[in-house]
């Protein structure tokens, strides 16, 4: 993706901030013009529709979590560790309130809603981490440093959906705490020999 300006990297930060908070719906160019301290015509100059400005969004957060995941494998060779760190990630995140939430994950629940560009932006992001959760699985089986009750691909799924399911409830509560609570039961889980 070329380099965004100024004004683009504000647009999409206020964007994704009311994203968290409401949901693709649950914003306007607008409320957007108002926050960055722009016209809607300015907001419409870097991206069109609503649908351009989100699907960028996403696209841009797919590689910042691409990029990730490829530094958290070249830094950590032990597959159980990884698991740790990504969720360690969510979990410090969710407590410092520094990044509460996946915005693909609060996309997803709305899937039926958004446009089809937007819709499988989203899905390749999930797409993405399920493929490096079975890589990690299948490494940590070899390895003997995962106990899997399932194939390394079904495991992946029950852990990404773990992870989410994990800061919904957290959310839902209003207590970070519920996320490190699961978060020490899946590692628990696929630590322990059986």
């Amino acid at each position: 993706m070329s380099n965004l300006s100024s004004t683009s990297d504000q647009i999409l930060h206020c964007a994704r901030t009311l994203i968290v908070a409401g949901g693709y719906n649950g914003f306007s160019y607008a409320d957007i013009a108002k926050v960055v301290g722009i016209r809607n015509a300015s907001i419409h100059h870097h991206f069109p529709s609503k649908a351009d400005l989100v699907r960028t969004l996403v696209a841009r957060y797919r590689q910042e979590a691409e990029a990730g995941l490829m530094k958290l494998e070249h830094n950590i060779a032990d597959p159980l560790e990884q698991l740790r760190s990504y969720l360690g990630y969510w979990e410090a995140c969710i407590l410092d309130n520094s990044a509460p939430f996946c915005v693909c994950a609060l996309l997803a629940g709305e899937a039926q809603l958004l446009p089809e560009e937007v819709h499988r932006e989203v899905k390749a992001h999930f797409l993405t981490l399920s493929a490096w959760l079975t890589g990690a699985m299948e490494r940590g089986a070899r390895l003997d440093v995962l106990s899997l009750s399932a194939t390394p691909a079904d495991e992946a799924e029950a852990f990404l959906a773990t992870v989410h399911g994990a800061m919904l409830s957290a959310r839902a509560y209003g207590n970070p705490q519920i996320f490190t609570t699961v978060k020490g039961t899946i590692i628990h889980r696929l630590a322990t020999r059986n």
